[in-house]
């Protein structure tokens, strides 16, 4: 079996952080979605479970974070600069939060952050791939 990554989010309102996550990309798989929980595919490796507050709490007992607090930066790569600020734009237009932090243009990497609809932090980037492969 290939090494995968399921990110598993609580949110506030399933269906809204449903439809916010569908209009950024990610498809659902009702496969493992339910009353309480939703499976949002980015890849074939890379996987979003949204939980409500109640699944969540099944799964541990640490409190949720505070509004404002950051928990962790998640970072997605993107196809190219343009989809970038497309995913940033999309996420402004559905509810989330644009730009929380300073775009990172470095010429071979390009990135903006943004935040769903829970205050969830995600950086969408681009890396040119002539740089990946080191020929920058």
């Amino acid at each position: 079996m290939s090494k995968m990554i399921f990110v598993n989010l609580p949110v506030s309102n399933l269906n809204a952080s449903v439809a916010f996550y569908e209009a950024l990309g990610f498809t659902n798989n009702p496969q493992f979605t339910d009353d309480t929980a939703a499976c949002m595919v980015w890849s074939e490796h890379i996987y979003v479970m949204l939980l409500t507050h109640t699944k969540w709490a099944s799964f541990t007992r640490r409190p949720l974070p505070a509004d404002g607090a950051s928990e962790v930066m998640l970072a997605l790569t993107c196809d190219s600069h343009a989809s970038v600020d497309a995913m940033n734009m999309t996420a402004a237009k559905h509810g989330g939060t644009a730009d929380i932090n300073p775009i990172q243009d470095m010429g071979f990497m390009y990135s903006r952050a943004l935040a769903d609809l829970d205050g969830h932090i995600w950086e969408a980037f681009w890396m040119d791939p002539a740089a990946v492969a080191g020929a920058n």
